[in-house]
Formats: structure tokens, C-alpha cells, sequence
């Protein structure tokens, strides 16, 4: 299996589902689409020939650890020096300290090619992007001198440490510890594990970004500081220099993203790792956030990634079964099955509605940056906020769904590592647990998110939901079928559902909370079916698009084959609370 970069319909959906195009007429971008389109074209040659070759490599050579030193994968060094090289680490990067400066939906773009080439490699600049954008944001100018341009140059590597051995999605219980330095740093001691990246040998440094407690910080999360632990501490004229007091004690055996070292990490043999504070000390978790919401978002797009190689040409090339009226004799392409090309369509429906959903969420960032009023920008700013769960909860969940559906067109070879179905399903899983699990993402969006501004912001984007189901159904074109329709019904069954949440948050807070999950998805399915329409609708105005019947298709296949699941989830959510608290979990 080959990965090759969709470049056009990456192109299409950020100019025309996401938003990009409106963006770019309201100021926001000054990037035409001739160098847009280079852009892409370049990332998706990398992708395509520089990294997907190396995806299987990977794969089966995994991260030997040994003697604290983690090995990579034969060309992985050189693939990722030739990467940071091109510069791809700081496409969206300050200009001031090195980037280029671009839109962090072109970015999202990206990102979304290097982890279809391999999530394994694509994880680890996603990290490092993140902590780039946390020391921006918070991070003194000594700081920012010292290790930003490194970082977006892609010299040096980041990692993001929450995770404890007591402490998972609990953040608050994290024990490892900070102390005051007399030279104004700090000293850190603990232990933290899942540590992505933590350790390898593909740049010379490797900037830890640590949470950590002080001793009279005060308890939860409130009492968690962020601070820059670098593997090397500097010497005088800004290179790597002395050992600091951190190091990998182990590296974890996963079910999937082999050639990711994942590791556990260990600060203070020798009385403590050297930090510095990033932002202020017992604020460490709004920095944190700066760089996890990218980081929801990156991890999002990695659903979308691993959904899209999941099936690739071989239905069309293996044959067996015969379809109706053909010779016993005669074998046909399983694509030519009915319940195959479901399952395709299936795939392709789910990936492209949360690409949409995930570079809509980009676009959103944007604008809440680069907005010419700052009313514009907290509305954008809202907007991204409310999609961000979706983005990373929903494409994270039909990736696996859809690598799942991969299996399954490959049959019994499916099964098979050789045909390289089952990595991607190996790999996929992952992505629903990291960066605040599927289900804390879920409950995030019901609530906190759907109260932003006292519920304005999802009721104004229920109306531009509705904008698009009008326009569809205006086109009167039979090529749609009942796709108004179906989703108008799907808008209409998620404003009954918001409201339904909405009434019961403050009184009936696990009533709300007991429908969080089946919401999210409802909500996915119908922003997602929406997007595709605004897909399709863009095609029917452009002169000369010639794939406007694929994308009627297959905004059509989703609003009546897969957004008719969301009168059964609000009616889960409106009536199925009872059942989830009555239920015994141990019975």
C-alpha cells in the first residue's frame, strides 16, 4: 500500500468547507491560491515520497532502548533532518523568530499529509509545534532567544510531560516537584510516563515541557506550574552543553506507532533537573493549554489521516465473487459489490466530513488571531473552541472506524500485517486516548462549551447550519436526493438536543453529562454533513470543477445514509439519562 497525497481535495475542502476562501476576503489571509496550491503540493510530495516509505520500516524496527539511548528507525534521521530543513517545522511559526508565518490552516493541512505517511513520525512535530506556540504565548524573552528558534527550525525537538503514574486525565494529582533555585531556576524531581518523544537520536536537544508543583503551591490544579527542562542545558554560546539531571528510564511496547518512542521519564538522580519557569508560577495549566489545544487539534487531524490511507486501490484491484448477471466463469473487482462500495463510500464520507470539521477549527484559530476588531476575534476565537472537541473527539473516532472498515474490504489479507490494513488500525487507536480521552472531550463541549456567551455561540452557528440546508434544498437538483432533507433534520435534532442540555446543566448537571458523548457525535454529524454540502455547492458554482458529481455524491451518501443515525442519538440524549444512572457498572 502506497500512500499518495490527495492534494486537490486537501485544496478544496480548506478553500471551500473550511472557510479559507470567506477568510482570506475578510482580511484575515493575504496567500493566493497559486502559492497555497505550491504549498500543498510540495508537503504532499514529502509526504508521499520522502516519509510513507519509510511507514512499514518503521513499523517492524520499532525503538530499540539501550543504556538510556533510544534508537530510531534506519533513514528516520535523515528523513526528519531533510524535513526540518524545508523548512515544513515552522511553516506557521513566528516570522520574528524564524517561521514563515503562514496560516495555521495551511499548517493543519500539513500535518494532516505527514501523519498519513506515518502517524509514528507526524506525532513527534506535532509536539514540538506545541511547544513553540507555549513559550510564544508565555514564555520570557530570555526564553524565547534561547531556545525559539531552535525549536522552529526543527534543530531541537518538544515534548509535552503531564502524564504521572497516579495521575492520568487527573492532572491536579501530579506529584512531581519543583524548587526555588537561587539563580532564579528551578529545580524539578519526579517521575512522568506516556511521554511521547522523550527520548531519541534525530536532533542534538530535546526541550522538556514539564508541569510541576512548588512546595507552597496550592492544591489541584491550581497549584501546577509549567516549566523548560532541556536534555542539554546551554553553554554560554547558546549550544548544547552539559548533561541535565533527566533521563528515559524505559520504553513502553505499544499496540500500535511502533516507531513513535513513547517513554517514561525520570527527573533528579542527582538532586534535580534544571527549569525555568514558563509564565507565572500556579498558572502552569493556561500555558499547558496553549499548547494542548494545538495539540487536540493536530491530534485530531491524525483521525483524519489514518482514515484516509485505510483502503487505497485494493478493492478496485482484487477480484472475487461475480456480480449480478455475470458468467459463473467470471470474477469481478470487489469494489463492484454493493455492500463493498457501502463501505468505501462509508470511508470516504466519515473522512472527508472530519478533514472539514478539523480545518474549519484552523480557520477559526486564525481568525481569532488576525481578526481586524476584537470583537471578531473573541467570536473566532468561541467558534474554535466549540469545534476544537469535535475535531479531536469525532476524527479521532472514525479513524479507528474507518481503519476498522479498512480490514474489512481487505478480507482475510486485511488481517494479515503484510497488506498493511492492520497497522493502520493498530495505529489509529491511540489517537482516541491521547490529548484528554474521546469522552472528556465530549463532556467538555456540554459543559463549557455549548454555555459560551450564555449559548449565543452555538445558536449562531445553528443558523449558518441552517443557511447551508437552504441552499442545498434552493438548488433543486435531483442529484441531491433528499439531502436537504435528511440534514435538515439532522440541524433540527441537534438545536433539540442543545436545548434539551442547555436547560439541565445547572440542576440536573449527570443528566447532561450522561448524553455528552452521543452529543458530540450528533453534533459532529451534522456540522460534518453541512461542511460536505458547502463542499458540494462550492463545486456547483466553480466553472470547470469536474469532480461536482463525486462531491453531490457524497454529501448525498452521508445525509442519507449516515446523518439519519442523529434522531436516534437525540433521543438518547433527551431520554436516556435515567438508564445511564441506574445503570450498575459491575453487575
Amino acid at each position: 500500500m502506497t500512500y499518495r497525497a490527495p492534494v486537490a481535495d486537501i485544496a478544496f475542502t480548506l478553500k471551500h468547507a473550511a472557510g479559507f476562501a470567506a477568510a482570506r476576503r475578510d482580511g484575515i489571509f493575504d496567500l493566493a491560491d497559486d502559492v497555497l496550491d505550491a504549498v500543498l503540493e510540495e508537503a504532499g510530495k514529502f509526504a508521499s515520497d520522502i516519509i510513507a516509505p519509510l511507514n512499514r520500516a518503521g513499523d517492524l524496527h520499532g525503538t530499540p532502548f539501550r543504556d538510556g539511548v533510544v534508537t530510531m528507525p534506519p533513514g528516520w534521521k535523515e528523513a526528519y533532518r531533510s524535513w526540518a530543513a524545508a523548512g515544513w517545522n515552522g511553516l506557521a511559526s513566528p516570522e520574528k523568530w524564524g517561521g514563515q508565518g503562514l496560516p495555521h490552516a495551511v499548517n493543519a493541512a500539513c500535518i494532516e499529509m505527514w501523519n498519513s505517511a506515518s502517524m509514528a513520525f507526524g506525532i513527534g512535530p506535532v509536539l514540538t509545534m506545541g511547544a513553540i506556540d507555549a513559550l510564544a504565548f508565555h514564555g520570557s524573552d530570555a526564553l524565547k532567544q534561547k531556545y525559539l528558534p531552535k525549536l522552529i527550525s526543527g534543530e531541537w525537538m518538544g515534548t509535552m510531560q503531564l502524564t504521572e503514574p497516579q495521575a492520568g486525565s487527573d492532572v491536579g494529582a501530579l506529584r512531581t516537584k519543583a524548587e526555588r533555585a537561587p539563580d532564579g531556576s528551578y529545580r524539578i524531581t519526579g517521575q512522568k510516563i506516556f511521554i511521547t518523544y522523550g527520548e531519541h537520536d534525530l536532533t542534538d536537544n530535546i526541550i522538556h515541557f514539564v508541569l510541576a508543583r512548588l512546595p507552597d503551591a496550592p492544591p489541584g490544579t491550581k497549584g501546577i506550574s509549567l516549566f523548560l527542562v532541556p536534555k542539554f542545558l546551554l553553554g554560554p554560546d547558546g549550544a548544547p552543553g552539559a548533561r541535565n539531571d533527566v533521563r528515559a528510564h524505559s520504553v513502553e511496547h505499544k499496540l500500535g506507532i511502533h516507531a513513535s518512542p513513547t517513554c517514561t521519564m525520570v527527573y533528579g538522580d542527582e538532586g534535580g533537573a534544571t527549569g525555568f519557569l514558563i509564565g507565572q508560577e500556579n498558572r502552569g495549566m493556561a500555558c499547558m493549554f496553549t499548547m494542548m489545544n494545538e495539540t487536540r487539534l493536530a491530534v485530531g487531524l491524525q483521525g483524519v489521516a489514518i482514515a484516509e490511507t485505510a483502503a487505497l486501490h485494493y478493492a478496485r484491484e482484487r477480484r472475487q465473487g461475480r456480480s449480478p448477471g455475470m458468467a459463473a466463469t467470471q470474477s469481478a473487482p470487489i469494489i463492484g459489490h454493493v455492500d463493498v462500495r457501502r463501505m468505501l463510500m462509508t470511508m470516504r464520507a466519515l473522512t472527508r466530513a472530519a478533514r472539514a470539521i478539523c480545518y474549519a477549527t484552523a480557520v477559526a484559530i486564525d481568525r481569532s488571531r488576525h481578526a481586524v476588531d476584537e470583537r471578531a476575534r473573541a467570536a473566532a476565537d468561541e467558534r474554535a473552541s466549540l469545534l476544537t472537541p469535535l475535531a479531536k473527539a469525532f476524527s479521532t473516532d472514525i479513524g479507528s472506524e474507518v481503519a476498522s472498515l479498512g480490514v474489512q474490504v481487505h478480507g482475510g489479507m486485511g488481517y494479515i500485517e503484510e497488506t498493511g490494513a492492520a497497522q493502520h488500525y493498530r495505529d489509529a487507536r491511540i489517537a482516541q486516548i491521547y490529548e484528554g480521552t474521546n469522552g472528556i472531550q465530549a463532556i467538555d463541549l456540554v459543559s463549557r462549551k455549548i454555555a459560551l456567551s450564555g449559548g449565543a455561540a452555538v445558536g449562531a452557528y445553528l443558523d449558518e447550519l441552517r443557511r447551508t440546508v437552504a441552499a442545498v434544498k434552493a438548488t433543486n437538483d435531483p442529484a441531491f436526493g433528499t439531502t436537504g432533507e435528511r440534514l435538515g433534520a439532522a440541524v433540527e435534532d441537534l438545536a433539540r438536543a442543545t436545548a434539551w442540555l442547555q436547560a439541565r446543566l445547572d440542576h440536573e448537571p449527570e443528566a447532561a453529562l450522561a448524553g455528552a458523548t452521543p452529543y458530540l457525535r450528533l453534533f459532529a454529524l451534522a456540522a460534518g454533513g453541512c461542511m460536505l454540502a458547502d463542499e458540494a455547492l462550492a463545486a456547483l458554482r466553480l466553472a470547470g470543477e469536474a469532480d461536482a458529481p463525486g462531491r453531490i455524491a457524497t454529501v448525498r451518501f452521508f445525509a442519507e445514509n449516515i446523518a439519519t443515525a442523529t434522531g436516534g442519538l437525540a433521543t438518547a440524549i433527551t431520554e436516556g439519562a435515567g438508564s445511564v444512572a441506574a445503570a450498575d457498572a459491575f453487575a
